[in-house]
């Protein structure tokens, strides 16, 4: 059958389309994406701007225009952070049903976490053994750990790349004051829940997933040999640590010009290597895999679950 997964994010509005059946490997059929930066339109009282709600129903109606086009038999909408926490989500959430049709999903931090943790489980396969996983999306940074498909420990913490960089670092390129007050908070935030996840017995992999950290592998990791070597990027702590400081004296628009930097994240990639580079220094993480999985296709492998 062919689905269709519509994440309303804090950076996108992204549909993936995938031809799927259960017990099969989904394949993407298309993609249609959007870039919105929500956080540009949060109001002091953190409620979403009117503007800012007219620009996420436009883009739910293009992206239902091409999910119509593409044939999807199946259409599962969703909304991460920066709905959940807008003062006005709920006002927000009924416009979109009104004006578009479609009724979001809204994931809490936990879903978040224990979905993409379900999608990296089913790509790296029984034989990884217990897995820490790092996310890290437009609002949020999601922990999990464990050795089933359901994950022992997840949580959600407020360190998104694009919270991180409205709330961090204003100006564009940042200065090292600015980038240093980020380190030191997201210090303080990861350290009120290391204690949450068992140091003993170690995790076997390590594993970043999200298109920030897909995006820093490109730049400052490297892959191993063979088939599907593309898909088996390693990021060392060493390397994010180096290039960290060089992305940060980049203005936003030049950054494009390196590996893996797109356009959709150029703004929010160097909050989201400082974050990255502290949750890893704070679980004492050297080096992590990088799993081409995330949160759509956790959706995608729960939806097929449910089907068989």
């Amino acid at each position: 059958m062919r689905l269709g997964v519509l994440d309303v994010g804090s950076n996108t509005v992204h549909l993936l389309v995938v031809d799927a059946h259960p017990g099969a490997r989904p394949i993407p059929a298309a993609s249609h994406k959007a870039v919105l930066r929500l956080m540009r339109y949060l109001e002091p009282d953190g409620s979403i701007s009117e503007a800012g709600v007219e620009s996420i129903v436009d883009a739910i109606r293009t992206a239902v225009e091409a999910a119509r086009a593409d044939g999807i038999e199946d259409l599962l909408p969703f909304a991460t952070s920066a709905i959940r926490e807008a003062a006005n989500g709920e006002a927000v959430l009924a416009e979109i049903a009104r004006a578009t049709g479609v009724e979001l999903q809204v994931l809490s931090g936990e879903d978040e976490a224990r979905l993409t943790f379900l999608a990296v489980r089913r790509w790296f396969g029984w034989s990884a053994d217990r897995i820490l996983l790092f996310d890290i999306g437009g609002g949020s940074l999601e922990i999990a750990q464990g050795l089933d498909e359901d994950p022992e420990v997840a949580l959600s913490v407020p360190l998104g790349a694009g919270r991180s960089t409205v709330e961090f670092l204003p100006d564009d390129p940042p200065t090292e004051e600015q980038v240093a007050r980020l380190r030191r908070h997201a210090r303080e935030v990861l350290a009120e829940v290391v204690s949450d996840f068992p140091m003993k017995p170690r995790a076997d992999h390590i594993v970043g997933s999200s298109k920030t950290i897909r995006s820093l592998a490109r730049l400052a990791g490297t892959t191993s040999d063979g088939p599907g070597a593309a898909e088996r990027a390693v990021l060392s702590l060493k390397e994010l640590d180096d290039w960290t400081p060089r992305l940060a004296r980049i203005p936003a628009e030049a950054r494009p010009a390196l590996p893996g930097i797109t356009t959709d994240r150029t703004f929010q990639i160097v909050a989201g290597a400082v974050v990255l580079s502290e949750a890893m220094r704070a679980f004492r993480v050297s080096e992590l895999e990088v799993s081409p999985w995330a949160l759509r296709e956790g959706l995608i492998l729960r939806r097929l679950d449910h089907l068989r």
